[in-house]
């Protein structure tokens, strides 16, 4: 018997990530009879998803209630679930961002994205208003920084949340596909902060996996590489990962071995080592790989979009009726209709990792039913990891946290300083002022000069 939910997803104009989304719902007979409201400060691309989502369903024939609005407090009323998948400002303030920073001498921009700061504030208005409005509902937050918006919602607020990322699971997959393994028999373990987890056990039908790993790179993984043609996105096998392994001791999972920017930029100086490391085209995060990312969004946005514009057009040949593999509708399912589950999650530690504070998200698993999220306790991690890859990455995000609350911009050139590319004092004074400065951060340096 179905038991329905009232959704609110925000930051729905994103059609690729909502459709999907969609699908998932539509596969979940016991969420059937759902409403699902989108929203969007984007009015045209509102109204493509709406109309997409309501056609996705009706081809499957599926009992789903679709609402649209622009306005945040109107998708939250009534609201047990909660989505944020928002990025304000969108790429084009990202890309703006990225292009000022890097004529200040920081190749391909700073990390975490130097527009952290609208992310951080639009983070925590949604959980204000879920505050306000649904108390009562759980915020799944999607959208990055996971990890800094997690840790800094569950400081400032008492909304239930939990940030989910795919990451580990895609290289998980990709491990599979080339050491040739059944991906439905492998269990794993992967603890530690959003985009920098590690792999502290890995088993297949129950032996240890890393003796097959060392064999493939002692015997086969010049090879591989001397005739890789990488994806934009597979990093997880790639010379950088194998070599982190070998430097820290564990495997980077997923987004790991490409995301750890500030502890690990022997690999990023320029397109050059990218490629070294990464691949022809530099990876995900070289200027090939991002415009490549970012002209597949467009060309799956026009696809959407013609799609929607021709009402002959059978959406579940676009999107094929098979469940996602993401989290999100599993653990909606696991909370409403007490599934107990297991699941990666990113959650306030609260001791479920041993060194790392209580007040920090965390991402490992978790126990998911009708009593709430319950992480489960993982040894300490060696300090290799925790000293070269953990904690780096909890001092970057704690500096731009305390920058963001206390409205102290001190705290923002610590960050500078603390970057490897910084080359004095000045630079990175000079820096601080041109991102305050740049045409559209006024509300930015607002922030900061309110604190005077």
């Amino acid at each position: 018997m179905s038991k329905p939910i009232r959704l609110a997803v925000i930051g729905a104009g994103s059609a690729q990530f909502s459709l999907g989304l969609v699908r998932d719902l539509c596969l979940a007979d016991s969420l059937a009879g759902s409403t699902v409201v989108l929203m969007d400060l984007d009015e045209q691309r509102l109204a493509t998803t709406t109309a997409l989502a309501r056609r996705y369903a009706g081809e499957l024939g599926k009992h789903l209630t679709f609402a649209k609005t622009t306005s945040r407090e109107t998708a939250l009323e009534g609201a047990g679930f909660v989505i944020n998948t928002a990025l304000a400002g969108g790429h084009r303030r990202e890309e703006a961002e990225r292009a000022l920073v890097q004529s200040c001498g920081y190749y391909r921009g700073l990390y975490p994205s130097e527009s952290g700061f609208y992310q951080y504030d639009l983070m925590l208005q949604v959980a204000r208003d879920i505050e306000r409005i649904c108390p009562d509902a759980w915020l799944i937050q999607s959208s990055n920084p996971v990890y800094d918006g997690v840790t800094l919602i569950t400081r400032e607020t008492r909304v239930k949340t939990v940030g989910l990322c795919h990451g580990p699971f895609g290289g998980i997959r990709e491990i599979a596909k080339v050491l040739g393994l059944d991906y439905e028999e492998i269990t794993f373990e992967a603890p530690g902060v959003n985009h920098c987890v590690w792999l502290t056990s890995f088993r297949y039908r129950g032996e240890d996996v890393y003796p097959l790993l060392d064999r493939w790179i002692a015997e086969q993984s010049e090879d591989y590489w001397r005739h890789w043609t990488p994806k934009f996105h597979d990093t997880q096998m790639s010379p950088a990962a194998i070599h982190m392994y070998k430097l820290f001791g564990l495997l980077p999972l997923g987004d790991a071995s490409r995301a750890i920017w500030t502890d690990a930029w022997w690999y990023n100086q320029d397109l050059e080592s990218k490629r070294r490391w990464w691949g022809p085209e530099g990876g995900f995060d070289s200027e090939i790989g991002w415009q490549r990312y970012l002209d597949h969004l467009t060309e799956d946005l026009k696809a959407l979009a013609t799609a929607a514009a021709d009402p002959k057009a059978k959406l579940t040949e676009l999107f094929p009726p098979r469940t996602s593999g993401e989290q999100i509708v599993p653990i909606i399912d696991a909370l409403h209709n007490d599934r107990r589950g297991n699941f990666i999650v990113n959650v306030r530690n609260d001791g479920a990792i041993d060194s790392i504070p209580d007040n920090v998200a965390v991402e490992v698993r978790a126990v998911v039913d009708g009593r709430g999220i319950r992480p489960l306790r993982t040894p300490r991690l060696p300090d290799l990891v925790m000293l070269g890859a953990i904690w780096p990455q909890i001092l970057v995000m704690e500096r731009r946290l305390a920058a963001f609350k206390t409205r102290d911009p001190r705290f923002f050139l610590q960050y500078l300083l603390f970057e490897h590319r910084t080359r004095s004092l000045e630079h990175a004074e000079e820096t601080l002022a041109a991102i305050l400065h740049m045409p559209g951060n006024e509300r930015m340096l607002a922030h900061f000069e309110a604190r005077a």
